[in-house]
């Protein structure tokens, strides 16, 4: 595949070629790495039934295969929440899950127990590679991303998602790169507040 389209948000991509050269080169790799037209399923959906499509989870497998071994990880971080607004902005900053339930019960309120997960960290780069659906994207950039950039636990947030001439060969409802990345430029500059490159991929030729 190919990287086709690319948006960068709060200087990300910089901070990537200064700071973060080999990772870049890495994401780079895997992505070039990659022959979408490998991993092709028959469509079970009515709208597209029997038609020939692009299989995200295989291609999102081989994005597994090949950073895993680089030393990149799946990372999910659990924390407590609560009903309770007050305490919910009291706790907003604390790291220390035990910590954040304690309160909430001190409160009087009962904590409840979640967590957040990453695709891919390395050196305080997380990946998320998002083959789902359009409100996927969404909640990556504004949520994920956002909530290990202000637990400092990462600089950088990468997000990889399909051009929409490689989302037309995909299931119905996946996010694509011009449509996403229209939604971030609306909503301005400073949102979400994380450093994000946006990558639009696709493969060297789409099969017909």
């Amino acid at each position: 595949m190919k990287i086709a389209n690319m948006y960068n948000h709060l200087n990300g991509y910089e901070y990537m070629l200064v700071h973060r050269k080999q990772l870049w080169k890495e994401i780079e790799n895997a992505i070039h790495s990659i022959n979408a037209n490998d991993f092709i399923k028959y469509s079970k959906d009515k709208a597209k039934l029997g038609r020939p499509l692009y299989d995200q989870k295989a291609i999102n497998k081989q994005f597994e295969n090949i950073l895993f071994p680089l030393g990149w990880n799946s990372v999910k971080t659990p924390y407590y929440v609560t009903g309770d607004i007050e305490t919910a902005k009291a706790i907003a900053s604390i790291r220390d899950k035990e910590e954040q339930k304690q309160i909430i019960e001190d409160n009087g309120f009962e904590a409840f127990s979640t967590n957040n997960q990453v695709d891919f960290v390395k050196d305080r780069v997380a990946i998320e590679v998002q083959f789902g659906k359009y409100f996927s994207v969404a909640y990556d950039l504004h949520v994920k991303h956002t909530f290990f950039f202000l637990r400092n636990d990462i600089d950088v947030g990468i997000e990889i998602i399909p051009t929409r001439a490689m989302m037309l060969k995909m299931d119905t409802g996946v996010a694509w790169f011009e449509n996403e990345v229209a939604n971030v430029i609306r909503e301005g500059r400073s949102n979400p507040t994380v450093p994000i490159v946006i990558i639009g991929i696709e493969p060297d030729k789409i099969f017909e």
